[in-house]
């Protein structure tokens, strides 16, 4: 079990999932749950799609390189970054293959009402900058642009074998994810295998940097993922349907998966496994306790939290 829902002292709900943490080598340091169990690395792979558009030549600064391992809440400051990383390569949210949605951050969405702007917009995408990282980098490639989602688009066939060669499990059949690109099978052993990686191999260590440097650019401020980075020497990334990956600087990974798809509770469990490897302290354990153990209200009063139930396996 994960966390369990409390109301009044009565568990009101209960949440399995699965926790790893893994070394840089391999090795499992700790478990909790069914850790070879396949699920969808979802967004929780956007660091790595990352790695492979910088590779493949995107030229990405560092708040550039945050916003495409990232998944934004389409704040001015995302925007404009998205922005300005398709004009560097003569390009425009027209060439964007995601799907248009309004800005997850429920005061950009407001602001743009106010403004009588309440269509939706590929731009706004909370996957737009791992869009225009992609095509800058099928740009400099010569690669085709329109179909830089297909599976078996070039960029993607080294993302797969990235991913595969990375966590040591294969990834295939993809499927689709939301923004339409190939979404990657996983294990919660393999996922903390691919944050160890980001912790610690020099490969990744431009990503790793950006994400622990700007997290507000890789999510948005009060994210769990954005968090955790801002307080601890981390990288992390939130993937959809409850699911959540941290890269300890130069130590090892962490994967949480919530099987019931709730982020919030992914969030809680992974703060409680950091809590008991003893990577949070005291100052931080402050500042992440409306994470750590969200409130229950009652008739406008606290009657209860989301109270995390993790109970690690050493091995």
């Amino acid at each position: 079990m994960l966390a369990a829902r409390t109301r009044s002292g009565l568990d009101e709900t209960m949440h399995d999932g699965a926790v790893a943490v893994m070394s840089v080598d391999g090795t499992l340091i700790a478990s909790s749950g069914d850790i070879d169990q396949a699920f969808f690395l979802r967004s929780a792979s956007k660091p790595f799609q990352a790695l492979v558009s910088q590779e493949c030549g995107a030229g990405l600064g560092p708040l550039e390189l945050a916003v495409a391992a990232g998944s934004h809440d389409g704040d001015p400051v995302h925007v404009a970054l998205v922005e300005a990383m398709l004009a560097g390569a003569a390009l425009t949210d027209a060439d964007l293959r995601c799907p248009p949605t309004r800005p997850l951050s429920q005061a950009a969405a407001a602001r743009h009402r106010d403004q009588g702007r309440d269509e939706a917009r590929a731009l706004w995408n909370n996957c737009s900058g791992k869009h225009a990282a992609w095509l800058r980098a099928c740009r400099q490639q010569g690669w085709p642009l329109d179909t830089y989602l297909a599976p078996d688009h070039p960029i993607q066939v080294l993302i797969t074998d990235l991913l595969e060669d990375l966590g040591e499990f294969p990834v295939a059949p993809v499927g689709v994810d939301g923004c339409g690109a190939p979404v990657h099978r996983t294990t919660t052993r393999a996922m903390a295998l691919l944050y160890a990686q980001l912790a610690a191999r020099p490969r990744l260590r431009e990503v790793f940097a950006a994400m622990h440097r700007y997290p507000a650019l890789v999510s948005g401020m009060g994210n769990g993922d954005a968090a955790i980075a801002t307080n601890l020497n981390a990288a992390a990334k939130r993937g959809a349907a409850g699911c959540i990956g941290v890269a300890i600087e130069g130590r090892f990974g962490v994967a949480v998966k919530s099987w019931d798809g709730i982020q919030e509770v992914a969030d809680c469990a992974a703060i409680a496994t950091l809590s008991a490897l003893g990577e949070v302290a005291p100052v931080a354990v402050r500042r992440l306790e409306p994470l750590a153990r969200p409130r229950v209200l009652g008739g406008g009063r606290v009657v209860g939290e989301l109270e995390p139930r993790v109970s690690l396996r050493w091995a």
